[in-house]
């Protein structure tokens, strides 16, 4: 069986700007007015765990537990839920960070669904213990979706890494 070429990129350095730009746009894209949806994945927490397995050293726990107090002010919850959850994202995400990359899609894809499964879970415990109740299955969809969306946020996110496969004579890298 022939298989064709590898093309194994050399990344750049990540930019702190564009860490920034893409984590505010998942913090907009979290507070748009989609309605009750079930299936709308959580954009900050998706791209949270993105840079927490490829930049762990840039975004950690300090980012992520204050996007999650950003977020319980928006949606009025708990004060600390969607800290938590965050910071438990990225605990997960920096320690499995030298594990992802080295599978499949389609890996990396049940690597992202567990760790936000398992936060997910870990909230709707914290709501129980305060007393309200079960959301019901659908409110898991959220983690399947944004599993879902996990190859398309890594092309995008990574693409500004990404070196030019040709080499060109006039630029240095």
């Amino acid at each position: 069986m022939i298989q064709a070429p590898r093309t194994e990129y050399l990344l750049l350095p990540a930019n702190r700007a564009f860490i920034a730009f893409t984590l505010a746009l998942g913090f907009v894209l979290n507070v748009l007015p989609w309605g009750r949806v079930a299936w709308i994945p959580d954009f900050l927490a998706l791209i949270l765990v993105f840079w927490s397995i490829h930049q762990p050293r840039m975004v950690g726990f300090g980012i992520a537990f204050l996007f999650g107090l950003l977020m319980d002010i928006h949606e009025a919850a708990l004060l600390g839920e969607h800290a938590l959850f965050y910071s438990l994202l990225c605990y997960g995400a920096i320690g499995l960070h030298r594990r992802v990359p080295w599978f499949g899609r389609l890996g990396r894809m049940l690597h992202v669904l567990a760790l936000l499964l398992l936060a997910q879970c870990v909230a709707m415990l914290v709501r129980a213990a305060v007393g309200s109740g079960f959301p019901g299955w659908s409110y898991l969809m959220a983690s399947v979706s944004a599993a879902l969306l996990w190859p398309l946020a890594e092309a995008l996110l990574m693409a500004p890494q990404q070196r030019a496969t040709e080499r060109d004579e006039n630029r240095p890298l």
